[in-house]
């Protein structure tokens, strides 16, 4: 046991630096004035109460919004597909998964700007219209662009911890259901989607999280027109220099996902 202490120290010590300081850090630029030069003493309110203007507010609602299509769609997407990975035999899985998963290793910038191509009026999708009397449509910098972006990149957020939970899954219990008279659809509401529950949440919880905090997607396929909370902590920080209201900006973020989390556990069943 000592020896797992001794081990764990290093782990301590790095995410106090990495993890700690730094939100230390933002809570002493959002609650101070002064920018980079912060003036400790000088406590406010001001950077939050900036906050509620109109136009940051439509900021916020417009990220809910494109955070909870995202979610939506990835879950109808993602769930058929985990369970249809779940059918096959371990080794089949493993490599179903694994395709999944392998969109992830290429950078997130390089995988959008893969989207600008065949997105643009006159790229690859249009091309192909055009070849059959359709089009062009314009499909850049619409929110069909930036939730189709966002949609391909979280997807496998969503795949993989549905699949964990389904993976886990003792398929006795479904042959039960079956000896017992249930039919399929019974038995999948009552069993197996029950049992994925948790891999849902936890997929709910990171697709709309990555979702609601993502500025590079919005960036690129809306063309600088959507400006989410991820845009505007960015633009805070680099292009406006204003310090103390990105950090304001970025602390309330992080209370909105301690409290999506929070609720979310609540729905967990095996939380009871």
């Amino acid at each position: 046991m000592k020896h797992f202490k001794h081990l764990t120290k290093p782990y301590i010590v790095w995410s106090f630096i990495l993890i700690v300081i730094p939100l230390l850090l933002i809570a002493l630029y959002a609650f101070t004035t002064g920018g980079n030069s912060v003036k400790i003493l000088d406590f406010t309110l001001k950077n939050f109460i900036k906050i509620l203007d109109p136009t940051y507010i439509s900021v916020f609602l417009k990220s809910v919004k494109l955070g909870l299509i995202t979610t939506g769609i990835c879950l109808l997407m993602g769930y058929p597909l985990a369970y249809f990975i779940s059918r096959f035999k371990e080794r089949t899985q493993d490599f179903l998964v694994l395709g999944v998963t392998i969109p992830m290793w290429i950078n997130l910038l390089l995988r959008t700007y893969a989207w600008l191509n065949l997105l643009a009026d006159n790229g690859i999708i249009n091309n192909l219209l055009s070849m059959v009397g359709i089009g062009p449509i314009t499909m850049m910098y619409t929110d069909f662009s930036v939730t189709l972006g966002m949609v391909c990149n979280f997807l496998p957020l969503m795949v993989i911890p549905i699949h964990t939970s389904l993976r886990k899954m003792d398929n006795s219990l479904i042959e039960a259901a079956y000896d017992l008279g249930a039919n399929q659809l019974q038995t999948f509401g009552r069993i197996v989607l029950k049992l994925s529950m948790p891999g849902i949440i936890n997929g709910i919880v990171m697709v709309f999280l990555m979702s609601i905090s993502t500025f590079v997607i919005p960036k690129l396929l809306g063309g600088g027109q959507y400006l989410l909370i991820g845009n505007l902590i960015e633009s805070q920080f680099i292009s406006v220099g204003d310090w103390n209201f990105g950090s304001a900006i970025s602390l309330l973020l992080a209370i909105i996902i301690l409290i999506s989390m929070r609720l979310m556990k609540k729905i967990d069943p095996q939380d009871d």
